[in-house]
């Protein structure tokens, strides 16, 4: 029995999960658990929100409301997607936990105390309009090694390359969308080139891996590795456990791998036996096994294996990174800030979670970049699961029923081709094991339906509407075989598709309990009750909806700002626009819009009233400078006369 820890990237905490994270590390990580725990391994899996860093803040402050209602909002959220696509973990945790941060701070002395860790006085980007630091992943413009727009600060999405930030080109703040300024700031930060030599030779052991985490890692490493920032200046975060240290917190990325231990912590408290956690991670012999998507390859197999090499426990480093490339929208990259995606939970709103786990998987993008259309869609589940396995079951029970009374018993001795046939969904069955082991989820779908495939094309060879009537036991023989087929593949197709694999072998009163090993035990009898179609087939008005929903999205996005009516040049030159100081502010009684401004221009004094109270508090505009419109018709405003108007925008 092999003991195995598998966990799959922590999802961020600052909205909703789509399919492109599921098709990455989710999905191919549950499957894959699923098929462990036939084979009967000890195999747990672990995982949790992201729940720490500037987005989470950002987020916050947007909807006016906490860090900690950010996260809990969209903890559940993230929760209730998993539920409906069957995804289930043995723990899901988050990282704004006091356990998470008590062993986080740990990993962090400990490197310190090692030599591992630097402070260093640095220059970083800092954003006027908000008055605030910002992290590399805030920071946008082109990359200085292959020129790409839309860079990050910390990475190049077009080519792969870690970016110093400061060398980037035109940046701009994704926040405020003004340009950033460089100022001093004061960092600690993990000294990965000490831990090249050692990492080169643990990754050369590696020669399981897939080739495009390899190709990826010692890209990387060949580059030469550098200095990387391990805090940051926010406020929402594991507060950095030295002196000195006020207004710092942990970088995100530093804190959250460390949620895979945290997590596994409290599953051991959970499960009534606290230390069980160091059966898996202070054991040798444990197989940890990280899914992720591509873009989390350098922080999964450089960085975490360097945090985790120095410490005081002798902690297990990964022994297999199965990474899988992005899935693509109808052709285009999906885009959560233009909402080009599809989320979970509007797609739970149309379609069973089970049909999303068999389209993504037939699809998965193990070794290159794979697309995800509504069209193709339809076409998967009505021609592959409805007319092929759908159709195999549907036209075996149904004939059973009808001539047999749903009972079929296993013949004394099978005819060459029907033994033919169960010898060949035995190799098949070999095939999907080897598969399934690799990671190729992809390849298993075809495998499993090969199977259903060969039991339709029996069928119509032996023909039992023919025999029923002159060897009503050759008609049962073939009913026998198919139903063999079926057993086969609601074992060997559970991991992918687990409900509707439990509902077929509930029709043939199969036992709930599985194990890979009972595939090879034939049944001698076959009884079926509440026979029933295991899948319907997707309306062509189903699929027109997602479509013009996803259309909609796209002219939205395209048609941008709603403009009035053009003015004449003369026009706008009636407009007096000054640029003013706000020396008072204070909130109108009995309105939560309005604040009652005071400003002054050049010694004059003006009341203007202004409904922004929903995003400043008043102290927080005091002495600002602002543009007003000042020869607009003075009005009165819940009886306070308004003498100028203050330009704001929203989005």
């Amino acid at each position: 029995m092999e003991k195995i820890l598998v966990t799959s990237a922590l999802p961020y905490a600052n909205g909703p999960l789509h399919i492109g994270h599921v098709a990455g590390a989710y999905l191919p990580a549950d499957i894959f658990v699923r098929f462990q725990k036939l084979l009967e391994n000890d195999v747990i899996y672990i995982c949790g929100t992201d729940e720490h860093g500037a987005p989470i803040s950002i987020k916050a402050e947007s909807e006016g409301v906490s860090p900690r209602d950010v996260v809990d909002k969209y903890h559940q959220s993230i929760k209730e997607s998993f539920r409906g696509l069957e995804i289930e973990f043995d723990n899901f945790s988050g990282t704004a936990r006091p356990e998470h941060h008590k062993i986080s701070q740990s990993f962090f002395l400990n490197l310190l105390k090692k030599g591992f860790i630097t402070k260093k006085t640095t220059k970083q980007w800092f954003d006027q309009k908000l008055g605030r630091f910002l992290s590399d992943r805030y920071i946008e413009g082109i990359c200085p090694y292959c020129g790409s727009e839309g860079a990050r600060g910390d990475q190049c999405d077009n080519c792969g390359k870690l970016i110093d930030a400061l060398k980037l080109k035109n940046p701009i703040s994704k926040i405020s969308g003004d340009t950033p300024i460089i100022k001093e700031t004061t960092h600690w930060y993990l000294d990965l080139p000490k831990f090249e030599k050692e990492l080169r030779e643990w990754l050369e052991t590696k020669k399981y891996w897939k080739d495009n985490v390899r190709n990826f890692i010692f890209g990387w490493l060949n580059e030469g590795l550098i200095d990387r920032a391990i805090t940051r200046d926010i406020d929402w975060g594991i507060p950095v456990p030295v002196e000195n240290a006020e207004g710092k917190v942990l970088y995100v990325w530093f804190d959250a791998p460390i949620g895979y231990i945290s997590s596994t912590m409290e599953w051991a408290k959970n499960i009534g036996d606290p230390d069980r956690w160091k059966d898996y991670w202070l054991d040798k012999n444990t197989k940890l096994i990280h899914f992720l998507g591509k873009d989390n390859i350098p922080f999964h197999t450089i960085i975490w294996p360097s945090m985790l090499m120095e410490q005081d426990d002798p902690y297990v480093l990964p022994h297999d990174v199965p990474a899988n490339e992005y899935l693509n929208l109808e052709g285009q990259k999906m885009s959560t800030s233009r909402n080009w995606t599809v989320w979970v939970n509007d797609y739970l709103k149309y379609f069973d979670g089970e049909l999303l786990r068999y389209v993504l998987a037939v699809n998965a993008p193990e070794t290159k970049d794979s697309d995800f259309n509504w069209k193709d869609f339809q076409t998967r589940i009505n021609s592959e699961l409805n007319n092929i396995l759908g159709n195999l079951a549907n036209r075996t029970f149904v004939f059973s029923e009808k001539y047999f009374s749903g009972s079929i018993k296993k013949p004394d001795h099978l005819s060459e081709i029907s033994q033919d046939n169960l010898n060949k969904a035995n190799e098949l069955v070999d095939q999907i094991h080897e598969s399934y082991i690799k990671y190729q989820v992809r390849r298993v779908v075809k495998l499993i339906m090969d199977i259903a495939r060969l039991g339709n094309k029996y069928f119509d060879e032996t023909q039992p509407w023919v025999t029923i009537k002159n060897d009503p036991e050759l008609a049962e023989e073939t009913l026998y075989v198919c139903s063999e087929l079926l057993r086969i593949i609601s074992i060997a197709f559970s991991p992918i598709m687990p409900r509707s694999m439990k509902v077929l072998r509930q029709m043939m009163k199969l036992p709930d309990k599985l194990a890979w090993k009972n595939l090879g035990v034939q049944m001698e009898k076959i009884s079926l009750n509440n026979v029933k179609p295991l899948f319907r087939k997707i309306e062509d008005k189903e699929i027109e909806e997602q479509i013009r929903i996803l259309k909609q999205k796209q002219i939205e996005e395209e048609k941008g700002v709603e403009h009035k009516p053009e003015i004449e040049f003369d026009e706008f030159l009636k407009l007096e626009l000054r640029i003013v100081e706000i020396v008072a502010a204070e909130k109108i009684l009995k309105s939560n819009k309005l604040l009652k401004l005071k400003i002054r221009l050049n010694g004059e004094s003006r009341t203007v009233v202004a409904g922004i109270a929903a995003s400043y508090e008043p102290k927080e505009i005091i002495g600002k400078k602002v543009v007003m419109v000042m020869n607009l018709k003075p009005r009165r405003v819940m009886g306070v006369e308004s003498q100028a108007m203050i330009l704001a925008a929203h989005n």
